[in-house]
């Protein structure tokens, strides 16, 4: 299997820490507001990589924080005029349920960065003894990393330090690119979003929560870390030095989701056009979002239109169509040899290659296209083979039937029961010899776009396109 590592700028080939363990650290959700498309789409992406190495008989790790203390969490809970730690557990509920309806699977761990202030702050206090951080200039309880004192500062995004931007300006600091390991409270900041620290009172700074939760829960080394690819630089780049500097090896792997556009312009709050995960469920099943997000390789930018879920949904139909057909025609058809299915090479062949889901699911269509030509064919056996490996496919990247309840809306039961009458009453005609009546009925489901097949004891039906 290889991966994409950002840090060496190339697909490397993935060999873990740990014969046959897989530990992977992903950036969760800032709950200052409700999911949307992007938090979706990062979630998803890490789920379906954990599922592709426990397919491949890896005993996965997955961690998936929780910032729930932050700057934005505490301005939005202030312009909410409600507690912050309420607005948080709110949020966080929406993802969780958000996740859930995705069919994405529960990390293994789901930490909190309020739950683990004392590893940070031991985090801090090794790299003040290393000599890698310092205390606010200005005697406050703010403590800072040094980046000077870390050669290697910037490796993550290949910059030199005097590229790099500054967080924000502060006169406390050594110099512009410094970030905070601690904080003082801001006035007007309530004290409960303060800790008693032997730096001072005050709470942590963004990156050193991920970098403390990551080591509490994979240790020092672990295989990946993961996250969306804006949070490259500061956060990941910041993460990766002050781990680094406080000797540890951290992730082997970084790997980067791309983003989201809107009509091929950047999603934005401040543009209007960030569209809610809300949004998204009430315009097509969740199964349709589930296959929208996969569409596209999880490194390249995914584009949001009017028209893309219509467009998954009808993908998706395709796919879960040949099931239905098979199930029809090949009810009294079994082959016990083929009911545990291999997946196709081809399929293992893309997942294999930095996850290239896009390309599985071409797979998946060839396969389906195949298998339709072997139904009308009455080739049986080959049939139910392809049936079996696809079912198994879509288990894979958690698009199966069953693992959604019934693939059928009740429109389809309504059409079905419909045309199994007509069926019904021009298998009468033929055996009445009133072959213009058997011929009037298949002519009428043709202009419908329904084709009929007759076998040696039975007619099935399916619509020409699928």
């Amino acid at each position: 299997m290889k991966l994409f590592d950002t840090r060496a700028g190339e697909t490397r080939e993935f060999t873990p820490i740990r014969e046959s363990e897989v530990s992977i650290y992903v950036c969760g959700p800032t709950v200052q507001s409700a999911p949307h498309i992007g938090h979706l789409r990062s979630a998803l992406v890490y789920d379906q990589l954990a599922r592709w190495f426990a397919y491949r008989g890896y005993k996965v790790t997955l961690v998936r924080n929780v910032t729930d203390i932050d700057d934005k969490v505490l301005e939005k809970a202030k312009e909410a005029n409600t507690n912050w730690w309420q607005l948080a557990a709110e949020n966080e509920r929406a993802f969780s349920d958000d996740y859930l309806r995705l069919g994405i699977r529960p990390p293994a761990y789901e930490p909190r960065a309020t739950g683990h202030i004392p590893q940070m702050i031991d985090l801090i206090q090794t790299l003040l003894e290393r000599g890698h951080a310092y205390r606010a200039l200005d005697g406050s309880s703010n403590v800072y990393f040094d980046t000077a004192s870390w050669p290697n500062y910037g490796e993550l995004t290949n910059q030199g330090i005097d590229q790099m931007d500054s967080e924000e300006a502060a006169s406390d600091k050594k110099r512009p690119q410094d970030f905070a390991l601690w904080k003082s409270l801001k006035a007007g900041e309530p004290e409960s979003a303060g800790w008693s620290t032997p730096f001072g009172f005050g709470r942590p700074g963004w990156h050193i929560e991920c970098s403390a939760m990551a080591t509490r829960y994979l240790g020092e080394h672990f295989d990946i870390h993961g996250g969306g690819l804006d949070l490259r630089f500061p956060h990941h780049e910041n993460e990766l030095a002050q781990s680094s500097a406080a000797g540890h090896k951290f992730a082997n792997f970084w790997i980067h989701n791309g983003l989201i556009t809107t009509g091929g312009t950047k999603m934005s709050k401040s543009l209007g056009n960030s569209v809610s995960s809300q949004a998204l469920f009430e315009l097509a099943p969740a199964s349709a979002v589930r296959y929208y997000l996969l569409s596209a390789h999880y490194r390249s930018v995914l584009d949001y239109q009017s028209s893309v879920l219509q467009e998954a949904q009808t993908a998706l139909e395709r796919l879960h169509g040949y099931l239905e057909r098979c199930d029809r025609e090949l009810s009294n058809t079994r082959f016990a040899d083929l009911e545990i299915a291999a997946l196709p090479d081809e399929f293992v062949a893309e997942l294999d290659d930095d996850l290239n889901v896009p390309a599985a699911l071409a797979v998946m269509h060839e396969l389906v296209r195949a298998g339709n030509a072997d139904l009308d064919a009455e080739r049986i056996r080959e049939a139910h083979e392809k049936r079996c490996q696809l079912d198994a496919m879509l288990q894979v990247l958690g698009l199966a039937p069953s693992q959604w309840g019934s693939s059928k809306v009740p429109e389809h039961d309504a059409l079905d029961h419909l045309i199994r009458a007509l069926i019904e009453e021009r298998n009468q005609a033929r055996a009445n010899k009133d072959y213009a009546r058997a011929d009037q009925i298949r002519d009428r489901l043709a202009q419908s776009g329904i084709e009929l097949f007759d076998a040696s004891d039975s007619t099935h039906w399916r619509l020409t396109n699928g």
